[in-house]
């Protein structure tokens, strides 16, 4: 069984900055994609950004693209979401999970087997 752990959610306004990170107590971590997704109230789960197992390929969905960065720390099972110019839109609880073993940038989130808890990020305006 694969535990994720979220941290690093909480209140920011609007332009400021958060950096989640997420880590895994499997110590095959370096061989998973890695995928963020967030949730609002009364929408449905959809993905923000993916990193490729060894890091060198990442994919953002056009709403956080050039604001929010992904990487992945593999020798600490972490994975980081760096989140710039927050929006009130960003307003979400956030969830990591892992995607496939040596994927390539997965995105699609029925391949996406282990989730954490999440973690709720509020931006105020």
């Amino acid at each position: 069984q694969v535990q994720l752990v979220e941290s690093g959610g909480g209140l920011v306004q609007a332009g400021g900055s958060l950096r989640l990170s997420c880590t895994a107590s499997d110590r095959t971590f370096s061989n998973y994609d890695m995928g963020w997704f967030r949730q609002a109230p009364g929408k449905e789960r959809a993905l923000v950004s993916t990193i490729s197992w060894s890091g060198s390929s990442t994919y953002y969905a056009d709403s956080v693209k050039g604001r929010f960065s992904i990487s992945r720390d593999n020798a600490k099972n972490t994975v980081y979401l760096q989140m710039n110019s927050l929006k009130p839109e960003d307003t979400a609880v956030y969830y990591c999970a892992r995607g496939p073993r040596f994927g390539k940038v997965t995105t699609t989130p029925a391949l996406y087997d282990y989730w954490g808890q999440g973690t709720q990020v509020t931006v105020s305006s």
